[in-house]
């Protein structure tokens, strides 16, 4: 097999859409521990991307660091370089804070605030220093989110007493009101039945109209519906034993799940191995 380390970029994908995000020769380790290796990644704009994979192969790892999520994690540092809109989010100058903002994220497992409807989606709007009509935000967030007709007479009620499945898209349109321009979503339906599944991948396709979006799943039928372009990232041991996550092959999600080029990909969707 070919080392990871010297592998070149395994992208078979030829890009002629915007990119938004440039992922160049990427390491991400946690203290000593290495979790992904070496990779070349270019995310294009108003596209859906999945990051599909067996456990452990960095793939929500390589997530996080987009938005600097990683930075949480006091022994977590970042090699490589990694570019939104042509600037280096790991600029010193650059405010983590301020990057949060522009890439937002939607979490595995629905986390509404324990506040009301309306104030999960007002509140990080006023945080970020909102200035407009704070009804007309709130409203135009969860339509965005298809939420504002099953919760437009109950906005004063808890965010928590929604089912799974709403308290995902209440997420989701929190997300969106403080206008990012890519959202991060890892595994958003792991935790929900298969109908809210359905909803919340009909609302990527509208979303990707207004934001691009990298989604994370462990499901492959789902990356297979929503997403235009698919890396398959696999885990490899090393001679202590660790396993570090690396890239395999990165493409258009039809090619990726029907002409793979490589032999890993081909067994990973055909279900031969993860």
């Amino acid at each position: 097999m070919t080392n990871p380390s010297t592998r070149p970029n395994p992208s078979s994908a030829t890009l002629s859409e915007d990119i938004v995000i440039t992922t160049e020769n990427v390491s991400i380790f946690y203290g000593a521990f290495q979790a992904v290796r070496n990779v070349y990644l270019d995310i294009p704009k108003n596209k859906v991307v999945a990051f599909i994979g067996p456990s452990g192969c960095g793939k929500s790892t390589l997530l996080r660091c987009y938005n600097r999520l990683n930075d949480l994690i006091p022994s977590a540092r970042v090699e490589g370089k990694v570019t939104y809109q042509n600037i280096d989010l790991y600029d010193p100058k650059v405010d983590p804070v301020e990057v949060r903002r522009r890439i937002g994220m939607v979490f595995q497992r629905p986390n509404p605030f324990p506040k009301s409807i309306y104030e999960n989606i007002a509140f990080g709007a006023r945080v970020n220093g909102y200035k407009g009509d704070m009804d007309e935000l709130v409203e135009r967030s969860l339509r965005g989110a298809a939420l504002w007709d099953e919760t437009k007479d109950k906005l004063k009620q808890s965010g928590l007493a929604l089912s799974g499945g709403q308290q995902q898209r209440l997420c989701i349109a929190r997300t969106i009101a403080i206008e990012p321009e890519v959202i991060l979503m890892d595994e958003p339906c792991s935790a929900l039945d298969p109908i809210s599944t359905l909803r919340v991948e009909d609302l990527m396709h509208e979303l990707k109209q207004r934001f691009t979006i990298i989604i994370v799943t462990h499901n492959m039928q789902q990356a297979s519906r929503v997403a235009d372009y698919t890396g398959f990232f696999n885990a490899e041991a090393t001679e202590g034993g660790s396993r570090f996550g690396y890239l395999v092959e990165y493409d258009k999600t039809e090619s990726i799940f029907n002409a793979p080029k490589q032999k890993a990909t081909q067994d990973y969707v055909s279900g031969r191995f993860g």
